[in-house]
């Protein structure tokens, strides 16, 4: 039954997408088609306690749920029957989203970390996940006695109409955690505190047009921002780009979501040019390690996947009926980019 009413809804979608201008088959239509911002990221690691210490210790982000993975779930993603999974879900404080969920894959070959020693312009694979703070000075200094590491100092900069600091903390197997104190104008969308919730992932990209147009076109999100300038004058970069190049180091980057307006569920897209880095898109899966995606509720997943389909967007994995520790029982399909890089999309039947 729930078969048929997935080929319904894509007869369905598919005669209302004849009937649309070309120019409303693309952009803007995730958030009409019922995507909300991403709920969590899911990332890799080798063991719990070091990549959850810095949210739990400086951050005070609780752990919601923990357990075994289900077979459902394994199999979603193709891991050999072998293998077995456990995860740990955890939560900026007031927040029920913008969450991680941690999973540890035992018994599996793997070729290590997705991005291993990487600098930012390598590509391929999730480079961070971006928070905001109250104090980012203070969270910089905790996260260093907790053996964190950075990218560089924190740095303070104009982006638009904000005044904002900003550190790259670097954690267990290279995982990046990207956190911006807006000192004016004064943030008010969500709690704050040392580490908030999620509201947005970095991807390092070989073409940014590329990269943006899929997010947009493909998946339908808004553009927030798309901009290749940089400052005349030298500054100290959060990238680790020596002072005196970042001139002439373009940071070509653009941001989108489901829907405008909001501070949350975004995707970044970023392409350094001038430095030439290494490819890692072939490691981006589990059960490597690192950040492997982030999950965005879909009101309908049948409606959202024909739109996909006519877009003619490539399924990486498909599943119905996965059990997935909080979230329940879940219909949930994932995508690639051009770099290699998966987003999921869920529905709760």
């Amino acid at each position: 039954m729930r078969r048929a009413f997935v080929l319904g809804a894509f007869a369905f979608f598919l005669a209302v997408l004849t009937a649309l201008p070309s120019s409303q088959l693309r952009a803007q239509e995730a958030g009409r088609l019922g995507v909300e911002p991403w709920s969590e990221a899911v990332v890799s690691v080798a063991a719990f306690e070091p990549a959850t210490r810095l949210f739990r210790h400086a951050g005070g982000w609780r752990l919601v749920a923990s357990g075994e993975m289900s077979r459902g779930e394994l199999d979603y993603y193709r891991l050999p029957a072998s293998v077995t999974g456990a995860f740990e879900r955890w939560c900026a404080p007031r927040a029920e989203t913008g969450c991680i969920r941690f999973v540890r894959i035992d018994g599996a070959e793997r070729q290590g970390p997705i991005r291993p020693a990487a600098r930012a312009w390598d590509t391929g694979g999730i480079y961070s996940i971006m928070v905001r703070s109250d104090d980012v000075s203070a969270l910089y200094d905790k996260a260093l006695e907790l053996g964190w590491w950075a990218e560089s100092p924190p740095i303070r900069f104009q982006f638009g109409a904000s005044d904002l600091r900003n550190v790259v903390l670097t954690g267990p197997h290279g995982i990046h955690l990207a956190v911006y104190e807006r000192i004016t104008p004064e943030f008010t969308a969500f709690p704050l505190g040392p580490i908030s919730q999620g509201f947005n992932a970095m991807r390092m990209v070989r073409d940014r047009a590329s990269a943006r147009d899929f997010y947009a076109e493909k998946l339908g999100f808004d553009r927030l921002f798309d901009s290749d300038r940089e400052p005349a004058e030298p500054a100290f970069s959060n990238f680790s780009i020596p002072y005196n190049l970042t001139p002439q180091i373009v940071r070509a980057a653009a941001a989108l979501q489901p829907s405008l307006p909001g501070e949350t569920g975004r995707v970044e897209v970023m392409q350094i040019t001038g430095f030439t880095g290494r490819d890692h898109s072939a490691r981006a899966s589990l059960p490597n390690f690192g950040i492997v995606s982030v999950r965005y509720p879909v009101r309908d997943i049948g409606v959202y996947r024909a739109f996909l389909n006519a877009q003619g967007v490539e399924l990486t994995y498909e599943a119905q009926g996965v059990t997935v520790g909080t979230l329940g029982r879940l219909d949930m399909i994932a995508v690639r980019d051009p770099d290699g890089n998966l987003t999921e999309f869920y529905q709760a039947p």
